[in-house]
């Protein structure tokens, strides 16, 4: 998926292989002080990764996807850099001129609330100006965290519509509480669902309408990507 999918239930620690970064930094041209920019965090932690002297970071997918390639490269699991569509992609916002203003990435991404595949065609981003203030309405989290992305399906009735746009929070990715709604991946399908866990670690997958079963995901099974804060419908 491409926006900071983690499985639900797994660490958020990673370990980076130091030699690994450094090709994936030349290659994509970037200094120890532009990729801490970008990524949100301060030099010496970069300088840290390089050096070895630390291993592990919860920066993982969004040091990938500011260099363009995939944590797998970056923790030694592959030695191919290039990235999959099912990596992450750096939302690194736009500056306006305007400090009361922010910009949001907008993807032409369908999440189906029954189901729809998310890795067919190539997903391009639009930067779409929004007031800060409206924005803190619904969310604390960076800006950076936030997207924007269209439902499809009838599944999440009557809650969620067909079309509707919706506002995910990719800074929250662990369902705590049972009303909330979820954009998930899983099995390459891109799908917007409430969330409970359920016995032996499962994770039940429920629709709002009744007329779609409920489903299980077990471990490894289920990408979280964020969880859904707002929603807007055209009238």
């Amino acid at each position: 998926m491409n926006c900071y999918s983690v499985p639900y239930n797994r660490s958020v620690m990673w370990e980076i292989v130091p030699e690994n970064l450094i090709a994936a930094m030349l290659r994509a041209g970037m200094n120890q002080s532009q990729l801490a920019s970008a990524v949100g965090v301060k030099q010496p932690s970069i300088g840290r990764l390089l050096s070895g002297e630390t291993k592990t970071t919860r920066a993982l997918d969004r040091i990938a996807a500011v260099l363009g390639t995939s944590p797998a490269y970056l923790k030694g699991q592959t030695d191919d850099p290039e990235r999959s569509p099912s990596d992450p992609v750096a939302l690194v916002p736009v500056q306006t001129a305007n400090p009361d203003m922010v910009e949001i990435a907008e993807f032409n991404l369908a999440y189906g609330l029954g189901g729809t595949y998310i890795h067919e065609a190539p997903v391009n981003r639009v930067m779409r100006p929004f007031s800060k203030v409206w924005v803190r309405q619904f969310t604390q989290s960076p800006i950076e965290q936030l997207f924007w992305a269209t439902s499809s399906g009838t599944s999440m009735m009557p809650a969620i519509l067909d079309s509707d746009i919706l506002l995910i929070d990719t800074g929250q990715r662990t369902p705590r509480m049972w009303d909330h709604v979820w954009a998930i991946e899983m099995h390459g399908l891109g799908m917007i669902k409430a969330l409970r866990p359920g016995k032996d670690g499962a994770m039940r997958i429920l629709s709002l309408n009744p007329d779609y079963p409920e489903e299980v995901a077990y471990d490894g099974e289920m990408n979280v990507i964020g969880r859904v804060v707002a929603i807007v419908r055209k009238i």
